[in-house]
């Protein structure tokens, strides 16, 4: 009596057909870790440098917003125009000009690097938000005195001064040039980013063939049929 063969449903298991296990994407040599200090150096170049750039803002800011026209009587400091919109105009400024650097900033580090990661988005949303707070600083340093008062008494009475350069919505100034840059990095990635390659499907599940060869039960022909019993023809 001849050992049983292995049933035809089931692969041999030294099969150079095999499928390799899925998953099993390593190539020689690669190293992960050392791609994800990379993203992260690359992360943390994108915040300095947007962080630096909120210098540009910042002078920007200064020189587009509108100006707040205050007068003096000696006795108190007035609005010249009570109904002027300038008061709002600062924010307004600030915000477009936000919005239009996060964009920018975003499409920037799209071309830089055109592959998506948690570090570039995380340095788009830390150098967009130290950005706008220097440039926020800048704005307030280097602009019309803080000291209305002794900024009153100098100029005289009935004399037209600048009021201080200030935002009133300080959460939707700082944050519209990260929440842009992110928008604008995020819809790029997803439109011109890279694809994973679509996964390949076997004959059967599980079961690859040679070129040329079919599996047990094609042809309407049962496996049973295409292996012929040999402990039958042993006892014969």
């Amino acid at each position: 009596m001849t050992a049983p063969l292995t049933p035809p449903h089931q692969p041999q298991p030294n099969d150079p057909w095999q499928a390799t296990p899925s998953g099993s994407h390593a190539v020689p040599g690669e190293q992960p870790g050392d791609e994800r200090r990379t993203e992260i150096r690359q992360g943390a170049v994108i915040a300095a440098v947007l962080t630096v750039a909120g210098l540009a803002l910042g002078l920007l800011w200064l020189w587009l917003a509108p100006r707040v026209p205050l007068v003096s009587d000696d006795t108190a400091v007035f609005l010249k125009n009570s109904e002027s919109e300038e008061a709002i105009g600062a924010d307004g400024t600030f915000v477009l000009l936000g919005l239009a650097f996060g964009l920018v900033t975003g499409a920037a580090v799209f071309l830089f690097r055109r592959r998506g990661g948690i570090p570039l988005v995380v340095g788009l949303a830390l150098g967009g938000i130290l950005g706008s707070l220097l440039a926020w600083g800048i704005g307030t340093w280097f602009g019309p005195t803080s000291d209305v008062v002794a900024h009153a008494k100098e100029v005289g009475k009935g004399v037209t001064f600048d009021a201080p350069l200030e935002l009133h919505a300080v959460g939707a100034a700082v944050l519209a040039w990260p929440v842009a840059a992110m928008i604008a990095h995020l819809g790029l990635t997803a439109l011109f980013g890279p694809r994973d390659p679509e996964p390949e499907w076997d004959a059967a599940p599980g079961m690859p063939y040679a070129a040329g060869e079919q599996p047990p039960g094609a042809g309407g022909a049962t496996p049973y049929q295409q292996w012929p019993d040999k402990r039958a023809e042993g006892n014969s």
